[in-house]
């Protein structure tokens, strides 16, 4: 792989050692995808942020960074952590967690990376632009800004993606190049309903049949951003998916393509695959982070109403303080149910809360906390989930 006299300095280690780490790494990842040479980067997402995920040995390697003067050369931001940085108690997190949860987030932000701690970056005011060069690491971002936006990065992990902010550059290979980022599969929908959680249902599915495909959608006749994040949520979650294509935008030629049909039946079995609970400990909404929109029709439902049962929800903070300014943020706290930030229920210890079984309108999350935390879960659509929580089951 070609490297520039000053990406071999970096690489000798003449702007320092965490510098020249970074760069053997990137180096290694791009030979590895026979990468031609580096390109830069105008912005990093970093995941792998909650303790819950890098435990001792993740602490201990940014740790090392710190100290050897890792410093972000391109903006980055950060996913979510494990917990609510000020409210980690009412979510039932440990001394023990919050402690080293917090000495994580506070490394990174000597590294100078802007602790957004969402999932849904281009929410807050990160959107990148077309045909820009990024490496971002949450997975329905990395959907979410190709597809959506036609920037450029591959599914970046969290250590890679943090090189990458370190040295502000990302091998050129994967979805960076314009002939690894066309269709590869038309997908024929029938009968998509125009929510989130259909979405969700569909990105799941085509990803489980295709992992590897560009799919290119067709009869998906609209669908507004909760709609596109979750299906780039879905995408992500079953499969290494990057990318898709909708026929409104995409002008291509299709033939050749490889052929998939979606019908409503075979969506009714994804919600099928995820029907354990009956009576669920909680109702978990949020993943990814929810918009204020979002925030907004759960308000409406929830107004002049008292929950009986657990109802969190996750976004941003800079949603919320949104929210807080539009009085939505008020409405839901009167009627018992809680906002939280900084976190999800995939990266939190939900399984240290009590939390044994989860109702929540997110494929991503049922599958996560189905794998990873050992906690019985079912779907259904936002509106549905609030009326559970109000105790109409």
């Amino acid at each position: 792989m070609f490297l520039t006299k000053d990406e071999e300095r970096v690489l000798d280690g003449d702007f320092g050692e965490a510098a020249a780490t970074a760069m053997r790494l990137l180096v290694s990842i791009g030979e590895v995808f026979e990468a031609e040479k580096l390109i830069p980067v105008s912005s990093c997402h970093v995941s792998g942020v909650s303790y819950k995920n890098l435990g001792e040995a993740g602490l201990k390697l940014i740790e090392d960074l710190v100290e050897k003067e890792a410093v972000a050369r391109v903006r980055s931001t950060l996913n979510p952590c494990g917990m609510d940085l000020r409210r980690w108690r009412e979510m039932g997190v440990s001394e023990n967690f919050a402690q080293r949860q917090s000495a994580l987030i506070d490394l990174f932000r000597k590294m100078g990376i802007v602790d957004t701690l969402t999932c849904t970056p281009y929410l807050i005011g990160y959107a990148p632009k077309r045909g820009e060069h990024i490496a971002w690491g949450e997975s329905s971002a990395v959907v979410f800004s190709n597809s959506v936006f036609g920037a450029k990065t591959n599914r970046e992990a969290g250590i890679t993606a943090l090189a990458s902010a370190i040295v502000g550059k990302t091998p050129l290979y994967g979805a960076h190049l314009e002939e690894n980022r066309t269709p590869t599969h038309l997908v024929r929908v029938e009968g998509l309903e125009r929510k989130p959680l259909h979405f969700s249902c569909l990105g799941y599915l085509v990803g489980k049949l295709a992992p590897d495909a560009r799919p290119l959608f067709d009869g998906i006749r609209s669908g507004d951003t909760s709609c596109l994040k979750a299906l780039s949520a879905g995408l992500a979650t079953s499969g290494g998916i990057y990318i898709f294509h909708s026929r409104k935008w995409y002008l291509g030629d299709t033939k050749g393509l490889e052929r998939i049909e979606i019908t409503p039946r075979e969506l009714k079995e994804v919600l099928e695959e995820f029907s354990s609970v009956e009576e669920p400990d909680a109702v978990l909404m949020g993943c990814p982070h929810l918009s204020l929109e979002e925030l907004q029709q759960v308000a409406n439902v929830l107004k002049g109403r008292k929950v009986a049962k657990k109802l969190w929800l996750f976004t941003s903070r800079a949603v919320l303080e949104e929210a807080e300014r539009k009085g939505v943020a008020q409405l839901i706290a009167k009627s018992g149910a809680k906002i939280f930030c900084d976190t999800c229920m995939v990266v939190s210890p939900v399984e240290e809360m009590g939390i044994r079984s989860v109702l929540t309108n997110s494929c991503k999350a049922a599958h996560y906390l189905r794998s990873l935390a050992k906690v019985e879960v079912s779907l259904a659509d936002a509106f549905r989930c609030v009326e559970v929580s109000l105790g109409e089951w």
